[in-house]
């Protein structure tokens, strides 16, 4: 049999740190943390609470979980971040990385002065979290000009579309693809026609409003989410945009076939039953600018 003695050695070689927690937010005690890569020593903490360490909002984010736990009486798991912005008395302009955790809290079947408390156990996500933010990146990221992708898009609009209905803040949708595109490829090779579509990129990045973003649906098809931007400003800035790509394309143009963009605005309305109408609306002005003989601008 394991005597206490044995046990606490057990419990305070744990790699996590094992907390129990009252619903007060008092530290009862602390076990384990013995990775010292990861963690500090926490013995200090016992007899503190978790008000005494971090800002308000988020100990009443801890006293919360705890009493989540209590109440159900069941495993509880959350992911919960810890930067120099929520701990007191250290200085804001602190690390910009906070170290994330994975949080397991479970209710305990007995009671300490009178209190119901947690065990809390605390481990170490960040390196996993970024990774997971990292394929996240990639999974919405066009590999030839890393702006973000379709699926991006689609979800991106939904919200947008989602606070139109509910706020009427309008958005609005650039789309618009590369004149020309196919005779330039075939006069000066296909690496030329990549090398266009990367100019397109870096322009729109160049140029956009700190609230755009830039996606590229595929092949040289691109689309500029305007958010809170009413059609005649989204009119203003696709005049801009094709002013400068008429300036960073012509070194592609080969005799009579000119590098130009036609382009396409829509801007959510409300007989627009979802976002996939304005988007809709978008690609038409776009087909209609192409129409009109290229190198033009329709919005609807």
């Amino acid at each position: 049999m394991i005597d206490i003695q044995q046990m606490g050695a057990v419990l305070d070689a744990l790699p996590d740190p094992v907390f129990i927690l009252s619903r007060s937010g008092k530290y009862v005690a602390v076990f384990g943390g013995s990775d010292a890569r990861y963690y500090h020593d926490g013995s200090g903490l016992v007899g503190k609470y978790i008000s005494d360490l971090v800002k308000t909002d988020k100990a009443d984010w801890f006293l919360a979980q705890i009493e989540r736990a209590l109440e159900s009486r069941t495993l509880l798991i959350v992911e919960y971040e810890l930067g120099n912005k929520d701990v007191k008395g250290l200085p804001d302009e602190g690390p910009d990385q906070p170290i994330w955790f994975e949080g397991r809290i479970q209710a305990l079947e007995f009671l300490i002065d009178d209190e119901p408390v947690v065990l809390w156990v605390a481990s170490n996500i960040s390196e996993r979290h970024e990774m997971e933010i990292r394929l996240r990146e990639l999974s919405d990221t066009d590999q030839l000009t890393s702006l973000f992708n379709r699926r991006k898009l689609e979800r991106d609009l939904a919200l947008h579309y989602e606070t139109f209905t509910r706020h009427a803040v309008p958005s609005s949708i650039l789309m618009f693809d590369l004149d020309n595109l196919k005779s330039i490829n075939d006069s000066k090779g296909h690496h030329v026609g990549d090398e266009m579509i990367l100019v397109v990129a870096n322009t729109c990045l160049s140029e956009q409003r700190k609230a755009d973003i830039v996606y590229r649906l595929g092949g040289d098809e691109f689309v500029i989410c305007l958010p809170n931007t009413e059609s005649d400003r989204a009119l203003q800035f696709a005049e801009r945009l094709q002013t400068v790509f008429r300036q960073e394309l012509k070194r592609f143009s080969v005799g009579n076939i000119v590098a130009t963009v036609s382009l396409g605005v829509a801007t959510m309305l409300p007989e627009d039953h979802s976002y996939e109408d304005t988007l809709k609306r978008a690609d038409g002005a776009l087909y209609q600018a192409k129409a009109l003989g290229k190198d033009k601008i329709v919005s609807v």
